[in-house]
């Protein structure tokens, strides 16, 4: 496997369900295989978590194989009962702390949804693995580039908990890479893409390509 540069690429799924996650897990386990990502997030469609079974098993293998982190979205018990290999949670407040408390230190606690820094200053503290910026979350939108790359750039130059960007584009990627993320997070970047596979491979050169201006 090719060597994962100083800014990783990692993934969000769709909300999957029993009706798309069959076919997803075929093009998801080739973006795996074309370029590698540190962690991949597992989101569930409203009312899926009876099939949450079902729709993780092929994820997980696929993952496993490309040495990829499998963590869910929202849920730390079925997490690990599922053999997940974290949680991500919204906020910094009680579901963050339930997550931790259950699952640490074996499995990855992060952090999402973070709309104000005081926020991802608290979730830091409280010992979440990673923070995540930017991501859209229901109805509302994703966060501004300019904001994002700020927020990135404030977050990198004082704080050692690894930073999370969502990308909404490859291109947005560049910027927050170089902004000091740890991580750009893409979803629909990838899998809207007429090639996911062609823009998970493109994603992951630009990265390699801002490491190297680095050195």
């Amino acid at each position: 496997m090719p060597s994962l540069p100083p800014c990783t690429l990692t993934l969000i799924t769709p909300p999957l369900s029993a009706l798309n996650a069959r076919a997803f897990a075929s093009t998801f386990a080739e973006v795996l295989a074309a370029a590698p990502a540190a962690s991949a997030l597992v989101r569930l469609a409203p009312g899926a978590q009876g099939e949450a079974k079902a729709i993780l098993a092929p994820l997980l293998k696929a993952a496993v194989a490309a040495e990829c982190a499998l963590i869910l979205e929202n849920d730390a018990r079925l997490a690990a009962r599922l053999g997940a290999d974290g949680v991500h949670v919204a906020g910094a407040g009680e579901a963050l702390e339930e997550a931790l408390d259950s699952l640490k230190p074996e499995r990855i606690v992060g952090a999402g949804a973070l709309r104000m820094r005081d926020e991802a200053m608290t979730a830091g503290e409280k010992g979440a693995d990673y923070v995540m910026f930017g991501e859209p979350r229901g109805a509302a939108l994703a966060m501004p580039l300019e904001l994002l790359v700020e927020r990135v750039a404030w977050w990198a130059e004082i704080f050692e908990t690894p930073c999370v960007a969502y990308a909404e584009s490859i291109e947005a990627a560049g910027r927050l890479a170089r902004a000091g993320a740890d991580f750009v997070a893409f979803e629909t970047a990838i899998w809207n893409a007429s090639s996911p596979v062609e823009a998970a491979r493109q994603a992951q050169a630009l990265l390699i390509e801002i490491a190297a201006e680095a050195r």
